[in-house]
């Protein structure tokens, strides 16, 4: 079975483009992390690598490689700044998986215990939350 093309107008490659606008919270140059607009979570992030890929399973090893110390930055920096007692890294492939957006993202969402996941299919966080998330993850790194 082999994985669809990519296609480049999803919603994360116009983002990329600067078609979209994103509340931005690390960059460098392969990869990009942005607030997730439908947060799961206080501090929910995502993690997209700049190169063109569907989703992990035609992601380019060497994009990997440069992707996931990323994640993994991001991933510190979200449960410092949060004080979370963990971190979920959720990454989807294909639809039957959950995956709707289809450029490769790593979900970062920090953690506490005995709290629930809201929906992802929520509605849309005020930009100011946002804002105000991204800066102290920021200030985390």
């Amino acid at each position: 079975m082999t994985t669809p093309a990519y296609e480049d107008d999803n919603i994360f490659a116009k983002i990329l483009r600067g078609e979209i606008p994103a509340v931005k919270l690390y960059e460098d140059d392969d990869t990009l992390a942005f607030m997730d607009v439908m947060p799961q979570a206080p501090g929910h992030l995502l993690v997209i690598p700049k190169s063109p890929s569907r989703n992990l399973l035609d992601a380019d090893p060497e994009v990997l490689a440069r992707t996931i110390p990323v994640v993994q930055k991001l991933a510190k920096a979200a449960r410092k700044a949060f004080d979370a007692d963990g971190v979920f890294i959720a990454q989807f492939n294909e639809p039957a998986a959950g995956q709707t957006v289809f450029h490769l993202h790593f979900h970062v969402i920090p953690r506490h215990e005995g709290q629930v996941l809201k929906p992802h299919s929520g509605g849309m966080e005020d930009m100011d939350v946002l804002k105000a998330n991204a800066e102290k993850i920021r200030a985390a790194l």
